[in-house]
């Protein structure tokens, strides 16, 4: 099973460049699962089905910013179970922004059968001091996963999205077990440290001109987008075969968007 994601960038810059780099790079990596953030559904346009072909079921985010900006996911399989939910925690989270959503469908996978899948898009806010927002919306991600998780003990859980804060971060320790939110605890395996544990794999970071070029002129580099298993008894519930970052580097000088993203090959456990 291969999962994806990556934040597109909606259609900014030169998109006509960066629309058939994607469609290449995405159509070669030929992934089963893609949480997509900063896509663009419009009444005339799907940049979801327009770039990964018609061989997906989609699910996009209800509402988006006014130019159709949200969040997606596309599967290979049909989606049950549809949730979502706008993660407006606070006054300070603008529900105009592309900023707090969570979605999730549950998939049957061939290859995991009988135990269906939860895949899971979780977009927190974007801005550098909404740490606490972020926390208050990780916390309410993670009890609608449990709520559909429903107790049952047989469900793998994968969550990815551009989580917007550094592996050091309240909210994604919070998602990788090493600390307590509001009265509640997790435990997720963060893949890329479980493939790499000594690279700090960056996915927005100014060896990317379309980082600094826009509306980060001073940004260092971070890692901001991830994939997480929930963990279950004594660990994952999933084997791990191989994660690396995708579209990590320009093609004839053009970059496909201001994001690296992630693609993972998982498998069941023996």
């Amino acid at each position: 099973m291969r999962v994806v994601t990556l934040n597109l960038w909606a259609r900014h810059g030169s998109y006509p460049r960066r629309r058939q780099l994607l469609i290449d790079g995405l159509r070669d990596l030929d992934p089963d699962l893609v949480a997509f953030q900063e896509s663009v559904v419009t009444d005339d346009h799907d940049q979801v089905v327009d770039l990964l072909g018609p061989a997906y079921h989609v699910v996009h985010q209800e509402r988006g910013e006014a130019d159709g900006t949200r969040a997606s996911i596309a599967s290979r399989w049909p989606p049950h179970d549809v949730r979502q939910a706008r993660l407006d925690v606070t006054a300070r989270v603008d529900p105009s922004e592309f900023a707090g959503w969570v979605g999730l469908t549950e998939v049957h996978v061939p290859e995991l059968r009988p135990a269906p899948l939860l895949f899971v898009n979780h977009k927190p806010s974007f801005r550098l001091g909404h740490e606490y927002e972020r926390e208050l919306q990780a916390v309410r991600a993670a009890r609608l996963i449990e709520e559909a998780v429903g107790g049952r003990d047989d469900v793998h859980v994968v969550v990815a999205g551009d989580f917007d804060a550094p592996p050091e971060s309240a909210g994604v320790r919070f998602w990788s077990g090493l600390q307590s939110l509001e009265g509640m605890s997790v435990a997720y395996r963060d893949v890329w440290r479980w493939a790499h544990p000594n690279a700090p794999g960056h996915t927005f970071t100014p060896v990317n001109p379309l980082v600094t070029s826009g509306n980060w002129p001073l940004e260092t580099g971070r890692r901001i987008d991830y994939l997480f298993v929930r963990c279950h008894g004594n660990g994952p519930t999933l084997r791990l075969v191989d994660c690396r970052q995708i579209f990590d580097r320009p093609v004839d000088g053009v970059w496909a968007g201001d994001h690296f993203g992630l693609v993972a090959d998982f498998a069941a456990l023996p």
